[in-house]
């Protein structure tokens, strides 16, 4: 997986409050390797959903948590002493300031859970 990967990550709030998000069509309409979408705001966090194969940088960030959860593939998160694999229906938090890389093997659709204010490609 030592390719170059081009991220296409979109920070701007896709749905407003009371719309419906329906997972499997964004899903089936993603043609990008590593794509990550803001979906909705809950409060001063936000929902995202990344599709996602390959690897993501070596990154962290100092002053956010973030929280990964997967619906479908396999999402493997390095840190520097061990990596955490999460299958479908399983999910971490990656406490701010740790050392982390997302990998995905195959194809991987996943949610986060994180502040408005984070930098996805990190600090």
């Amino acid at each position: 997986m030592e390719n170059k990967i081009d991220y296409n990550i979109n920070l701007d709030v896709k749905y407003p409050h009371l719309e419906l998000i329906d997972i499997p069509s964004i899903v089936a309409a993603c043609k990008e390797q590593w794509w990550n979408q803001t979906l909705t705001e809950v409060n001063e966090s936000v929902v995202r959903i990344g599709i996602v194969e390959g690897e993501f940088h070596w990154h962290k960030h100092d002053n956010d948590d973030e929280f990964f959860f997967v619906l479908q593939g396999q999402l493997l998160i390095d840190l520097e002493d061990k990596t955490i694999e999460l299958n479908p229906m399983q999910g971490t938090t990656i406490t701010k300031g740790v050392m982390h890389r997302p990998r995905a093997p195959k194809k991987t659709v996943m949610l986060m859970v994180e502040t408005s204010a984070i930098m996805p490609t990190g600090d």
